[in-house]
Order: structure tokens, then C-alpha cells, then sequence
């Protein structure tokens, strides 16, 4: 048996001349025996082995684990191209778990979270927080290995703490007193006198001047993505659609009336409590039957007609304004809708709704109400063509039957786009709601 030639794990290098010499006396010592009909065959060996045994010898060997994994943007929705990388969650260094999120990306519409695509410690961070970034994009590089994750972590705390400036040369020495030996001693004394004089007094400021506050009483934030989008969005509503807003009031007592009749009995049965925007979603899609001109949109110079009902709930957030989609609202009864509405507010709160939860709607309801909103003029969502106001119900003198008596009255206004909805139906639309909210029977007779 010849001996065997390959390293053993590690990295070493083998001189092909010790090699040669250390094997090539056993090898011709076992030749002889056989009596040295093998020499020429063994000596071919011996340099070949000799030769594979030196190149391996040079490598070094890598880790087992592979080379590190990718992170990658995910896809964000269909009209989405690029976000903007707010926060990573995560430091180099640190270890994850499979789909555990390191990084968060806002987009037009929601917040996306970049999942980890391995188990494994991040071993470097390739963008930095606030690129934009597009899907499919590197983000970062995770490393199965604990070694590359630590090497990482120290590497990062080396580039976070640079070295320390070097020192500042002092000044030559006696500097001072050679430029004064050049300078006259009759202008050096004028100079002293000169330095004794009181400073001149600050001019006083003119009335005509305006004194601006000083800047450090001012902060500076640059905007989020989805502040800039609806700012975006809003200017362009506002320089492409012709909007003009009509009022109505409504009287709220018998919707109150029926809430206050039924919100235990709702409750128990549906495991949702009943409020007022289930039945103005239900006035909405009556009205929008009656004036299909309201659900429509124009797309240059045609009228697209839409046999769907989707109703948009615009919801306020602390990060901004998003608007949720009902879909089918005219397929759902009321404890549906609230149901609905629930859902799609706590999402909105909380940051979880998808792209597909905000996608489409064909006409929005804006409840300004909540916050004390007597009375607005609330901007379309495009590409929509009408949006609906409500506000806050207040107690007010009303005339009924000749008598003067106190009830809950709220302003309700409808925006729409006077290039496609004339007045007429603008009226009769805003007519239609305040019908049926005042008498909810009408939807059961559909009168």
C-alpha cells in the first residue's frame, strides 16, 4: 500500500521536493521486492501525487456553510415601484430566525416589512436608512457561520468609532515676539490705545426691518413617503378636477332613535357594536343606484360606468390619511359593514393594511365628525368623481309641525366633479341620503 498524499484538514503548503523524496523511497523499496518491474509506472505516480498534493496544500479552506445569503426587497404591489428604507430592526451582528423582519420600507400606501430569507447572524447591512429602494433590491447579506456574523459585528463598531483626529501642531514659539520687533513701537502703542476704545454700539434696528425669529427655535423633518403622497395626490385632485361641494342637514333622530332600540340586541347577535357609518354606507349605495353618474369616472375622453359598488372609508392615522375599501357594499347588510369598517380600522391604526385593502374604491365617505368637524368641504380621492362629508351632530332649534324643538342635526356635504356630475344630480344624490337616514324604513320598502 502507498502511503497517502492528501492533507488533512486545514491549510498547509508541501514543498513538491520533499514530497518527491519522502515518498519515492518507500515506494522504490516496495518495487524492488516485486523486482523493479513497477519503477517507471511507480515514478509517474510519485510526481503526479507529488504535483496534486502541492496545489491542494496552497488552498484555503472556506467555511462549510456557503457563501452568504442575499436579502432582497420583496415584490410591494402592483403599482408600487420604489419605497423609501425608514428603520432596520435588526444591527449587524445580531442573530435571526427564518421570516423574522430586519428591515421596515414605506411606500405610497403602507409599511412593508423585509423578512430574512435564512436562519442565520446578519453579517452586513448593503443600504442605508432613507435610500429608495425597488424590489429585488440588496438590502443586506445574512451568514449561517457565527464567525462571519461576529468578523461583521466587529467590523461594524470599527467603522461606527473612526479614529481619534491626529493632534494640532503647536504654535512656533516666540511668534508673537517677532512680529512685534518688526512692527514700529510708535504703532504698537497706537494699536494698544486703539484696543482700550469701547466697542461701538450695535445699530438699532428700524421699524421697516422685520425681525425673524432665531433658527434655533425652528426644527426641521423631512417629509415620510405617505405624507408626500397624499400631498401629492390632493394637488393633483385639486389641478385636475373641476370640485364644487353642496350641503344638506340631516336630521339624525330616528337613525339615533334605531341604534338606541337595537345596539344591545345587535351586540349580542353579531358581536359588533352598531353605529352610525353602516347607515350612511347604506344611504351612499342607495344613492349611488339611483345616480349611477356619481359611480362613474372619466378616462380621458370617455365615461367608464361601474356595476360594482366598492365604498372607500377614509381613516385617520398618526402618520397620515388612509382610505380602506368595503368591496361589494351593496351585496352586505349592516352588521357586515361594521364588521368591516372594525377590521379595517384597527389596521389602519396599527399600520397592517395591505395594498390590496386600500386598492380601487369607487366612492369614499369622510367622517370629520369624530374630531368636532361642524362643517368642511372634503377633497375627492382620485380617481374617484364624488366624496361624502360627514360631521359632528349637534342639538339645534328646528321647526316641526310648526313647532320649534331641539334636534341632533349634522351638515352633510357632497364634493364631486362638476365635469362629469352636473348639479341636478349632485342635489338628488345628497337628497337620497338625507332620506334615508332620516327614515331607514325606506330601505326595507325601497321607496
Amino acid at each position: 500500500m502507498y502511503p497517502k498524499l492528501y492533507p488533512s484538514a486545514g491549510s498547509w503548503t508541501v514543498s513538491a521536493e520533499k514530497l518527491v523524496s519522502s515518498v519515492s523511497g518507500k515506494m522504490l523499496h516496495d518495487s524492488s521486492k516485486r523486482g523493479g518491474q513497477d519503477y517507471p509506472m511507480l515514478k509517474r505516480e510519485i510526481a503526479f501525487q507529488a504535483e496534486f498534493s502541492f496545489k491542494i496544500g496552497s488552498r484555503s479552506f472556506s467555511s462549510d456553510h456557503g457563501d452568504p445569503v442575499e436579502t432582497v426587497v420583496p415584490y410591494m404591489g402592483e403599482s408600487i415601484s420604489d419605497g423609501t428604507l425608514v428603520k432596520f430592526l435588526k444591527k449587524p451582528g445580531d442573530r435571526v430566525h427564518v421570516d423574522e423582519p430586519i428591515a421596515q420600507i414605506e411606500t405610497d400606501k403602507v409599511m412593508i416589512d423585509v423578512a430574512s430569507p435564512e436562519a442565520g447572524i446578519i453579517k452586513e447591512f448593503v443600504a442605508k436608512e432613507g435610500d429608495t429602494v425597488e424590489p429585488g433590491m440588496k438590502i443586506a447579506f445574512i451568514s449561517k457561520s457565527g464567525e462571519d456574523g461576529e468578523d461583521a459585528k466587529h467590523t461594524s463598531l470599527a467603522e461606527e468609532s473612526p479614529p481619534p483626529p491626529p493632534p494640532l501642531p503647536p504654535p512656533p514659539p516666540r511668534e508673537k515676539e517677532q512680529v512685534e520687533k518688526q512692527i514700529p513701537k510708535a504703532e504698537i502703542s497706537l494699536r494698544k490705545q486703539e484696543d482700550k476704545l469701547p466697542n461701538p454700539p450695535a445699530p438699532i434696528p428700524t421699524a421697516s426691518v422685520p425681525q425673524l425669529p432665531p433658527r434655533d427655535r425652528e426644527r426641521r423633518v423631512p417629509m415620510t413617503r405617505l405624507r408626500k403622497t397624499i400631498a401629492q395626490r390632493l394637488k393633483d385632485a385639486q389641478n385636475t378636477y373641476v370640485m364644487l361641494t353642496t350641503f344638506n342637514e340631516i336630521d339624525m333622530t330616528n337613525l339615533m332613535k334605531l341604534r338606541s332600540d337595537y345596539k344591545d340586541a345587535f351586540a349580542e347577535k353579531h358581536g359588533v357594536k352598531l353605529g352610525f357609518m353602516s347607515g350612511f354606507v347604506k344611504a351612499a349605495v342607495s344613492g349611488l343606484q339611483n345616480q349611477p353618474i356619481v359611480n362613474a369616472v372619466i378616462d380621458g375622453d370617455d365615461i367608464i360606468y361601474r356595476e360594482y359598488i366598492d365604498i372607500s372609508i377614509a381613516v385617520g392615522t398618526p402618520k397620515g390619511l388612509v382610505v380602506p375599501v368595503i368591496r361589494n357594499a351593496d351585496k352586505k347588510n349592516f352588521a357586515e359593514i361594521e364588521k368591516e369598517i372594525n377590521t379595517l380600522a384597527k389596521k389602519a391604526i396599527d399600520g397592517s393594511l395591505s395594498i390590496e385593502e386600500m386598492t380601487g374604491g369607487t366612492f369614499t365617505i369622510s367622517n370629520g365628525g369624530v374630531y368636532g368637524s361642524l362643517l368642511s368641504t372634503p377633497i375627492i380621492n382620485p380617481p374617484q368623481s364624488a366624496i361624502l362629508g360627514m360631521h359632528s351632530i349637534v342639538n339645534r332649534p328646528m321647526v316641526v309641525e310648526g313647532n320649534i324643538v331641539p334636534r341632533p342635526m349634522m351638515y352633510a356635504a357632497l364634493t364631486y366633479d362638476h365635469r362629469l356630475i352636473d348639479g341636478r344630480e349632485a342635489v338628488f344624490f345628497l337628497r337620497r341620503i338625507k332620506d334615508v337616514v332620516e327614515d331607514p324604513r325606506r330601505l326595507l320598502i325601497d321607496i
